[in-house]
């Protein structure tokens, strides 16, 4: 009896199993196959489709009102020229860098725990920075005019483009991020949009995905052009997860503005943009494997390790704020001091300690095992997550615009009900392409997950 007895190891390898012990290749193929094949759509998918197309027509409406009425009836006024609007462009942005984080580096690290998940969070970094792409455009008052003055093209009258401003950078950053996000993401659906055409039963779809697959016939040159293709994406993706946000974070650190003018800015935006990112993708994979029965590729040990990549950014991001804390005092500017006062006990103090409680207390209960392989723990503290690094930003902008240098110009901010529409319009328009997404594309890598199994790579397969 003690033969057949499960070892301690063949436990703890199962736990930690990346794929669900019994699959095959054709059994992987099949299951994540039929999720874009099948005729009958669930009934869940048009409930949540139809909730996130109501929000999407919110957005539609204000950016009307928008257009016609420009943004004064959006809540910027004089001292706070930055609102919502800037707000959700960082906060959309930094939730798009999980996706390149996941897919490029950790491929190019060799880590295998990436396969269950970079599909659909590649797909997560193109619709936040669609989503993003909106409010700077509409925060120039008339959009018509925003690709003149800011289309870098020389001009003798030496107006704009000014390409000493990070503005200008921000232009050149998103566009190259949101390029090469969609190559990437693109080149490695090309495979599956080939499995998709070969095993669709009505012709209009064999067509549509033919014409994504490009030609794809699986030949040893296809694979050899594809891997060298996207070994290269990757490393081109990879330094744009660092330099992005860190252009975007100088859109503030190059200001004379306390409580922005701070060179740790750079890597506290970086680490706060994949503490952010990493949650939403864990906001949106918890509740997709159990409505689509996923939970055998999508696995505990998935979660656990965007888990411990949460913990790990959420730390520096609590360093970040300690050391703006530490800064403030310590320099001896009394402007900085003020300035953090005003952020702990000023009008807006609610919103900092909220920001504490969700971004730095909140996280450090993913020190307990238990806590961190729970999966509606983590849903909740995801979203905790989220609501927190939305207002770190807020906290960052408004509060420290609100109190400048001269107090008789001292103001308060809130958004008006177009903020919030467009902020909320913003949400259903990445639900909506969401929703279509997992609907009518693999989302899941299924070559991918065929690699890590053991005949996948050349091993005996599964009895």
């Amino acid at each position: 009896m003690a033969e057949h007895a499960p070892s301690a190891k063949r436990i703890q390898s199962e736990t930690d199993a990346l794929i669900a012990p019994g699959h095959t290749l054709a059994s992987i193929t099949e299951k994540i196959a039929s999720l874009a094949l099948k005729r009958r759509t669930p009934l869940g998918w048009f409930v949540g489709f139809g909730i996130s197309f109501l929000l999407l027509q919110a957005l539609l409406y204000t950016l009307a009102v928008l257009l016609f009425k420009g943004v004064g009836v959006w809540g910027i006024n004089v001292p706070v020229g930055w609102g919502f609007d800037i707000i959700n462009l960082v906060w959309w942005i930094g939730i798009g860098h999980a996706g390149t984080l996941i897919s490029a580096i950790l491929l190019l690290l060799r880590q295998d725990w990436r396969t269950s998940i970079n599909r659909f969070a590649e797909a997560m970094t193109l619709f936040a920075v669609a989503c993003a792409v909106i409010f700077p455009v509409f925060h120039t008052g008339r959009p018509w005019l925003a690709a003149y003055w800011l289309f870098p093209y020389p001009n003798t009258m030496g107006l704009w483009p000014n390409f000493r401003s990070p503005l200008i950078w921000d232009v050149f950053a998103i566009s190259t991020y949101g390029t090469v996000s969609a190559l990437f993401w693109y080149v490695g659906l090309i495979p599956d949009m080939a499995t998709l055409r070969d095993r669709a039963k009505s012709k209009a779809w064999k067509i549509v995905y033919g014409m994504a697959a490009m030609g794809w016939r699986g030949s040893a040159r296809h694979w050899h052009n594809y891997e060298s293709a996207y070994l290269l994406l990757a490393g081109l993706a990879t330094p744009l997860v660092i330099s992005v946000h860190t252009v975007v974070s100088l859109d503030f650190a190059a200001g004379v503005i306390p409580g922005w003018h701070a060179t740790i800015f750079p890597p506290y935006f970086v680490a706060g943009a994949i503490y952010a990112g990493f949650a939403m993708v864990l906001t949106l994979s918890i509740p997709l494997r159990k409505a689509y029965g996923l939970e055998d590729f999508i696995t505990m040990k998935h979660l656990e390790n965007m888990a411990k990549v949460m913990l790990a950014t959420g730390l520096i991001v609590a360093y970040g704020y300690t050391m703006e804390a530490f800064m403030a005092w310590y320099s001896g500017n009394p402007y900085e001091k003020f300035m953090m006062a005003n952020r702990m006990g000023g009008p807006y103090a609610v919103f900092y300690w909220l920001l504490i409680l969700c971004n730095v207390l909140a996280p450090n209960l993913l020190w307990i095992k238990n806590l961190r392989t729970n999966t509606t723990f983590l849903f909740l503290i995801s979203l905790v997550v989220g609501v927190g690094m939305w207002l770190e930003r807020f906290v960052i902008i408004p509060v420290s615009l609100h109190r400048d240098f001269l107090p008789s110009s001292w103001g308060s901010y809130a958004g008006t009900r177009y903020d919030w529409s467009a902020f909320l319009g913003t949400i259903g328009l990445f639900l909506t392409l969401f929703f279509l997404f997992i609907r009518f594309m693999p989302v899941i890598s299924i070559f991918e997950m065929r690699t890590i199994l053991p005949e996948g790579e050349g091993g005996e397969p599964k009895s």
